[in-house]
């Protein structure tokens, strides 16, 4: 079957000929390259250009469209965006896939080779940054009028390499061989002030008028990112902000002879964007840390005031015409900065800016984990950003005296609440202003969001419940289905046609498909051959032979803890322990794959990846279980290895800690792939339950509520599990033993103690037995080869609801109040 086009109609000859002209031009005047020995890194950026010449003329109109219209836009501020690549998801969004496909042919090229050139854009770690990429994909195709604002970071998330079984961090320089998609904004650059202090004074009414004074400047230069809809016709625009030097460097110091401290100077300027989350190990870190957000926050705020003042006069419409959505805690400082201007600026009076300011601002929640919630100690703050360090004062003054009105004599009450925590050091809950600051708050499952208002921010939930509301996250299935399964694609339109594309609900009438002989041998057909080049992968990246027709197991996902690899590790264990020294032989052979990074500062999730390793080493070179089972963990995983993992994954693993995912979109994309899952009732694992059914899901394990209630009652006993149960007891032997680490004896004793004697947060030894028991029912299902086509069918068939474009319609109609503008 050929992969579905996303083009009406395929391209002429004269029009290919016309862009293979266009792609000659940028080759010789952009480049300055020959036609003759172009390598195919120059043609790819010549084939960057001539994409690139289309959008920004479709950007241009898109912005010409929303000032014509006087549109309400959305802001949507993130410190992290997990773009990927451009060039394929460009071409495909603006019906040029094929077109340019023919033309690169006539440079001697296939277009694969071509794609596989560009680096991943890789400007952040996990799930939040890839929800802001699919979110601005979604807002783009539906003619949502929206600006994505970011830092323009030189180095995103770091290179994974793995150095005998050891996470090995590289630099990632995504920039390394241009960036032909990104337009400087040097006239735009704005300039950001930092430290100083702050002299109380007076205006020309006799107001308290507190002044900031003797800051230092960093200068803050845009990049503009076009983003194109499906069908090309709303090309938005993602706003990147690099930091630069105020002037070069300080030419009163170059003056005064000290040309070095200038130049020093001017470079810890440029540091400021130069890594995505610096390490806060160290003071320097945690304070670099706090100006990157803040650098993030002026910059935006700024250019959205600044837009808002071309068209208006006054900033009493400012709800009207403008929504601000903080994608988690870290751009937070918003709340505070937009008060500063409004009221130190602009003389708004207080209550009127507020009453402004908190109807701009949405807060989006992704942590249910307290620990995670950002807090600055006020030391910090006051010496990097005094002004604002006051206004979070005032702000916080007047919010807990109405908390005193309307619940008196609660002094606790109070404590919690408090946008400022006492103790030895003070410190200031970015959670709480992100809340106090906004007209609506939302967690992303409903799962998540009925404990943010139940265990999270109780209190705050009680004073503001209208504030309160679930969205559930979504997914670009164009990205993860339509471009990344293009045969699986191809083989759904030629069913129903193409309206899925832009209308994933309508994937529901696959469902009449589900029992159909050849429909099921073709949907099996497609997984084969997905499996096929997965096991074509693993052996040019690992050397590791794999059967392609056996279970492919997935979890691929940020190394954590509470997302329980090492529960999947521990049931590799148990089945190699069974299989070779048992002889108790799997009908079913297995390839476990693996893949995802850990923090750098995180030890317990490094020893896993060491442990997966290790366990590889193992069970991949015994004899006795070469035809059963196979281990891999791929390397750097990122967006564009995700999307060759995904198509080939027959069973999704979905097993956190019931009650610590907040949503998860890994397992929209693997379900969306024809990937069935076994999971937790956690994050949108219920929802996708609901959806699904339960007889195409393989659910185990705890509740959040029964797990709560053990935590409660601390009557939760891991020792007891391992001493009483046989099969539990024989893997953690085998696990703090040396079995797996002949050479490093005792290396895993530290998982060992704390499953067992240390708490087992994490309740790994609370699900094993559940876990195994599912394990064993998705691998005799998988045996009933019609049976397994017809649940992974009804799986992607009724997979309509996770698709972003509903969940930014959603936030577009009940949180920001904005409509499409197409005309």
């Amino acid at each position: 079957m050929q992969p579905v086009a996303t083009e009406l109609h395929l391209p002429s000859r004269k029009d290919v000929h016309a862009f293979e002209d266009r792609i000659f031009h940028y080759l010789r005047y952009s480049l300055g390259r020959k036609r003759e020995g172009a390598s195919r890194e120059n043609i790819y950026l010549a084939l960057a250009f001539a994409i690139k010449h289309d959008l920004l003329d479709r950007m241009i109109e898109t912005v010409e469209r929303y000032e014509r219209n006087d549109a309400k836009r959305v802001y949507y501020l993130s410190i992290e965006y997990l773009l990927g690549r451009f060039l394929r998801d460009h071409m495909r969004n603006l019906g040029m896939y094929e077109t340019a496909r023919l033309a690169v042919r006539e440079f001697g090229y296939e277009l694969d080779d071509i794609l596989n050139v560009e680096p991943d854009a890789g400007l952040g770690t996990g799930g939040l940054g890839r929800l802001a990429a699919c979110f601005l994909d979604s807002l783009a195709t539906l003619g949502i009028p929206c600006y994505g604002y970011g830092i323009h970071y030189e180095y995103g998330m770091f290179r994974q390499e793995i150095g005998n079984g050891y996470q090995l961090e590289r630099p990632d320089s995504w920039l390394r061989e241009g960036m032909p998609w990104q337009v400087e904004r040097i006239h735009r650059a704005c300039y950001v002030p930092l430290y100083g202090e702050v002299i109380d004074g007076v205006d020309r009414h006799g107001r308290r008028n507190p002044m900031w004074l003797d800051w230092k400047l960093i200068a803050g230069v845009p990049y503009d990112f076009p983003v194109a809809g499906y069908g090309g016709r709303t090309v938005n625009i993602l706003r990147l902000f690099s930091a630069r030097g105020s002037e070069e460097f300080d030419m009163s110091i170059f003056n005064a002879g000290d040309y070095i401290r200038a130049v020093e100077q001017k470079i810890r300027a440029e540091t400021i964007t130069k890594v995505l989350y610096p390490s806060d190990a160290v003071q320097v870190g945690r304070e670099l840390r706090l100006i990157q957000e803040y650098f993030l926050v002026f910059c935006a705020i700024r250019d959205i005031l600044a837009r808002h003042q071309r068209q208006h006069t006054t900033f009493e419409n400012l709800p009207e015409k403008v929504a601000i959505q903080l994608n988690d805690t870290h751009p937070a400082l918003a709340v505070a900065e937009l008060m500063r201007v409004l009221v130190d600026h602009h003389e708004v009076p207080w209550d009127r800016a507020w009453e402004i300011a908190y109807r701009v601002f949405g807060y989006t929640n992704h942590t249910l984990m307290p620990e995670a919630l950002e807090t600055w100690p006020v030391s910090t703050l006051e010496a990097v950003l005094p002004r604002h360090l006051q206004i979070i004062y005032d702000i916080n003054q007047r919010f807990l005296d109405d908390v005193a009105h309307r619940f008196p004599g609660e002094s606790d009450r109070i404590r919690r609440m408090s946008l400022v925590q006492e103790g030895s050091v003070k410190q200031v809950r970015m959670a709480h202003l992100a809340i106090v600051g906004s007209k609506s708050i939302n967690g992303v499952s409903r799962l998540h969001s009925d404990l943010v208002r139940t265990h999270l921010v109780p209190d705050f939930a009680a004073m503001y419940p209208e504030r309160f509301n679930n969205k559930t996250n979504g997914v670009s299935h164009r990205r993860w289905l339509l471009y990344s399964n293009p045969e699986l694609a191809g083989l759904i339109t030629q069913a129903l046609g193409n309206a899925w594309i832009a209308d994933l609900g309508s994937l529901r009438a696959l469902e009449h498909y589900a029992c159909d002989d050849a429909f099921q041998r073709e949907f099996l057909r497609v997984k084969q051959a997905n499996k096929d080049r997965m096991s074509a992968l693993i052996k040019e990246m690992l050397q590791v032979t794999t059967n392609p027709a056996s279970l492919f197991d997935v979890q691929v996902k940020r190394i954590h803890e509470y997302k329980r690899q090492l529960l999947n590790v521990l049931h590799i264990i148990h089945l190699y322990l069974r299989a070779a020294e048992d002889r108790r032989l799997e009908e079913v052979p297995r390839t476990f794959v693996f893949s995802g990074k850990s923090a750098p500062g995180y030890q317990t999730a490094k020893l896993i990846i060491k442990l997966i390793h290790n366990v590889a080493n193992v069970v991949n070179r015994d004899r006795r279980v070469r035809d059963l089972l196979r281990v891999a963990f791929l390397p750097d995983y990122r967006v564009t290895l995700a999307e060759r993992i995904m198509p080939a994954a027959d069973l999704s693993e979905q097993i956190s800690t019931a009650g610590m995912e907040a949503s998860g979109t890994g397992n929209m994309k693997l379900a969306m792939n024809g990937a069935l899952t076994i999971g937790t009732l956690d994050g949108a694992n219920i929802e996708i339950l609901e959806e699904v059914g339960a007889e195409n899901m393989y659910i185990f394990g705890l509740t959040a509520e029964q797990i709560e209630a053990y935590r409660r009652a601390g009557s939760y006993r891991p020792r007891e599990l391992y001493e009483k149960d046989a099969a539990i007891r024989r893997v953690l032997d085998a696990l703090g033993g040396n079995l797996f680490c002949p050479f490093e004896p005792g290396l895993f004793q530290p998982l060992f103690r704390s499953l067992v004697d240390g708490g087992d947060p994490y309740f790994h030894l609370a699900d094993f037995s559940s876990y195994v028991a599912a394990q064993e029912r998705a691998a005799k299902d998988y045996t009933d080869r019609a049976g397994w086509a017809k649940k992974t069918i009804l799986t992607v068939a009724r997979m309509g609801k996770f698709t972003s474009d509903r969940t930014v319609s959603e936030y577009a109609k009940e949180i920001w109040g904005v409509e499409p503008v197409l005309d």
